[in-house]
C-alpha cells in the first residue's frame, strides 16, 4: 500500500478513526496504513443536517468515521433513513437509494459518502 499524503490548512479539522483533530498550523500529513478519515468540507456537523439527504449523509458519515461504539447504531440509522426516503421516492431516486443501501451492505463507507453527497446536490437542485 502506498502512502496517502494530505495537506491541511491552519484551522481545518479532520476526523481520523473517530477522533476529531484540528490543525493549528498548515500541516502535511502522511498516512501509511489504512484509516477511516474525513476532512474539511467532507465533514457535515450534526446541526447542519436538516434536509432528508443531509440527514442520510450525516448518518452514513457517523457509520464511516464514528468510534467503535457509535458506528453500528449509526449504520442502523442510515439504513432506516435511506429506506424511508426510498419508499417515498420516484423511480430514479429510488434506484440511487437502493445503490446506496447496497454499498453500505458491502461496508464501503467512503463510496457511500460520495453517493450521499450526490444526493445532497440532487436535492438542492429540486425547485
Amino acid at each position: 500500500m502506498s502512502a496517502l499524503i494530505l495537506e491541511l490548512k491552519q484551522g481545518e479539522s479532520m476526523i481520523l478513526n473517530g477522533a476529531v483533530i484540528r490543525f493549528k498550523t498548515r500541516t502535511r500529513l502522511e498516512l501509511n496504513t489504512q484509516a477511516r478519515f474525513l476532512f474539511g468540507k467532507q465533514i457535515l456537523p450534526e446541526e447542519e443536517a436538516i434536509t432528508p439527504a443531509q440527514k442520510i449523509y450525516y448518518a452514513v458519515q457517523q457509520a464511516y468515521i464514528g468510534d467503535d461504539a457509535t458506528r453500528p447504531e449509526a449504520l442502523v440509522t442510515a439504513r432506516a433513513l435511506i429506506a424511508a426516503q426510498r419508499d417515498a421516492a420516484g423511480p430514479t431516486l429510488r434506484g440511487h437509494l437502493e445503490h446506496l443501501l447496497s454499498i453500505l451492505a458491502d461496508n464501503a463507507g467512503f463510496e457511500a459518502l460520495k453517493l450521499a453527497r450526490q444526493l445532497i446536490r440532487d436535492e438542492a437542485a429540486i425547485p
